[in-house]
């Protein structure tokens, strides 16, 4: 009976953890889509100004399902702070003190490496993706892009830089857990350099050659920055057997 009630009582915890996170949601998607949702469309199109190419919607509904997207997104961010906070309390009573470091550690920095992934992509990378993809089809063909296909397209470009921006996160853990080394890493820069060029090849939206350089680029420096990490990240058991070599 005390095992049922237990489980029950946590049932009933991650309802109310999702019942808040759900209603912060709403409140901030409502607030997104009655305040900023035109600021959101000028931040989503602004990649393309000066690019003389105008976004039209070709269904009775593309327009309004796309702020609604957009505010979705907004209201999922800026309700964040909430959900973890709720997800904190929900899962901090079963950790111990080394286990909560190390929880808050991954979540926090894979947030901020997201983040750097997605601006830097949308900042740099995405214009001259967009430039070269409107360039490419030449003067005789114009341009039609609708907003929907158009904010899809955005999104499906900056999420896969936001995730190879983790890299050196998750190579951190690797080290840490004795997966892989430094020297591993290194002895494997030829391998690991063909292996990016494939999966910038493979993730990349646009499929053309600029958008995969401009994402491998950033993978190549990464992984050399992940080879530090790695180096930095080592047991403190090989670091003893190191120094302790002449």
């Amino acid at each position: 009976m005390d095992k049922q009630m237990t489980l029950w009582e946590h049932l009933e915890e991650l309802r109310r953890v999702l019942v808040i996170s759900a209603l912060a949601m709403a409140v901030t998607t409502g607030i997104a889509y009655g305040f900023f949702r035109q600021q959101l469309l000028d931040l989503v199109t602004g990649p393309l100004k000066g690019l003389e190419v105008k976004l039209v919607y070709i269904g009775l509904g593309e327009a309004f399902m796309t702020q609604i997207k957009l505010s979705l997104l907004a209201g999922f961010i800026l309700a964040l702070p909430v959900i973890l906070w709720e997800l904190w309390s929900f899962v901090a009573p079963a950790l111990r003190p080394g286990e909560k470091r190390i929880v808050l550690l991954i979540v926090f920095s894979s947030l901020i490496l997201f983040g750097l992934g997605a601006s830097f992509a949308y900042l740099t990378v995405f214009k001259f993706a967009a430039r070269f993809l409107l360039v490419i089809g030449g003067p005789e063909l114009a341009p039609m892009l609708s907003i929907g296909n158009y904010v899809s397209f955005l999104i499906a470009f900056l999420v896969p830089f936001g995730l190879a921006f983790e890299m050196p996160l998750a190579i951190y853990f690797l080290a840490r857990w004795g997966v892989v080394s430094s020297d591993w890493l290194q002895r494997h820069n030829k391998v690991a350099v063909v292996a990016i060029f494939v999966i910038s090849a493979a993730i990349t939206p646009g499929g053309d050659p600029i958008s995969q350089l401009c994402m491998a680029a950033p993978l190549l420096i990464l992984y050399e920055v992940s080879i530090v990490v790695a180096r930095l990240a080592r047991p403190r058991s090989d670091n003893l057997v190191s120094t302790a070599k002449p």
